[in-house]
Order: structure tokens, then sequence, then C-alpha cells
């Protein structure tokens, strides 16, 4: 797998209201001729494709085969790593995330050389402020998502196991933030956060506040006292 090498010609996948983050997982459905053309090609070549953005204004009816909607310029890149291909042709497939990039410009294709989009990109590395020490930060971020963990009803050995998958800061804000956050515009927020001091911030922010949504654990009451 060559990113660079990609970068000067990267195909999209426009979906509304979808983010794909480095480091975590993405499962699609890909069923439309033009998708399926991308999907082959890619599996074909590096197995790269970008997940980019439609935004909330995407109209499908506009959408037709030679119309280009515009697609937010922050994305993630992921790489096929399972792929499903059923006997009507269309697909499931996990991509995993690899990396943001910026999208610089579309040029306009020659019409017989593929149906879908393809752009120039540049990479968007992690931001790393000068003399500050996350490892505070990153540990309660981790308590936070152990505490969230203890209250769901479902899932909280996955979020435990996944809170502890990865070692950077940088990388454990992506998939916990993948994981936690749900709303479109603050998962766009998330994915276009390149300081990882603030990103860090805002998972652990967006953890605290579904702890609200639950009660306390129940050998606590609310006081901090034992319960009888």
């Amino acid at each position: 797998m060559d990113l660079d090498a990609r970068l000067g010609h990267l195909p999209i996948f426009p979906l509304p209201s979808v983010q794909l983050f480095p480091h975590a997982i993405l499962p699609l459905h890909v069923f439309e001729p033009r998708y399926q053309a991308l999907l082959s090609d890619a599996l074909a070549a590096d197995r790269l494709l970008a997940i980019a953005d439609l935004g909330d204004d995407f109209d499908p009816a506009d959408d037709g085969p030679r119309l280009r909607p515009a697609v937010r310029a922050v994305c993630g890149v992921g790489e096929v790593i399972a792929h499903e291909r059923l006997a009507d042709g269309r697909s499931n497939i996990l991509l995993h995330g690899v990396a943001r990039v910026r999208i610089l410009e579309e040029p306009e294709p020659p019409e017989s050389v593929h149906p879908y989009r393809v752009v120039r990109a540049e990479r968007l590395d992690d931001m790393y402020q000068p003399g500050v020490d996350l490892g505070g930060a990153q540990r309660a971020l981790l308590t936070l998502a152990d505490a969230l963990a203890a209250r769901l009803p479902s899932g909280g050995d996955t979020l435990r196991s996944l809170a502890r998958s990865h070692a950077d800061p940088g990388a454990l804000s992506d998939v916990l933030g993948a994981a936690i956050v749900t709303t479109a515009s603050a998962r766009r927020s998330l994915l276009e956060m390149l300081d990882v001091a603030s990103r860090v911030d805002a998972v652990s922010t967006a953890i605290a506040l579904a702890l609200d949504r639950f009660d306390p654990p129940p050998t606590m009451a609310r006081g901090g006292g034992h319960l009888n």
C-alpha cells in the first residue's frame, strides 16, 4: 500500500453524511455500477479509496451520472480489508481507515477513462503542540470510556477493548470518536480536527455527555454513598 503514490489519482466514493476516520472500520454496501467499477479497480490495484462526505445539502435528484455534486474537502482514505461479492454484482466491504486527506482539485476526466470520480489530494498528519504532555488527558479519556462501557446494556467489552487498541492519543481519539460521536456535524468537525489535544478533549466531552444519559452504576448513589 503506497498512499503517497495514490494521492495524485485518488478515487472517491461520495456518500451523504458518512465519515471514515483513520484507524476505524467502516462497513459499506456497494451497489451502483460506477462504484462497483471503482471497487473493482481498487481491488486490482492498491485497495485504496476515499470516502467523501456530500454534506447535508445534497439532493439525490441532482446526482446524475454526469454531475459531480460538491464534497467536503477533508475526507478519510481507507483500505479494503474484506470483500464479499454477491451474485447480482453488488458487494459488501469493510474499509480500514488509513489517513486523513484534503482534496486539492478534481480534474475533469475523459468520460472513457472511468465512471467514478478521481481527485488530487494531500495527506493531513496529526499535529502535536510543542511541550504539551497528553498523558493525563489520554488517561482521563480511557477512564471515561471505561465508565461508559460499564453503563452500556451491551457492547461494553467491545468498547473497553477499543479503548486499549491504540497507545497513540491521536489514533485513540479517532477510534473512540468514530464509535461514540454520532451526529454528522460533530463527526465532520472531529475528522477535520488535526490538533490531537483538541481532538482528545472533544472525544472526552462527547463521552461525558453520553454518560449523562445513563444512571450511575448500581453500587453508587448520586451523592457518592453506597446503596443499601
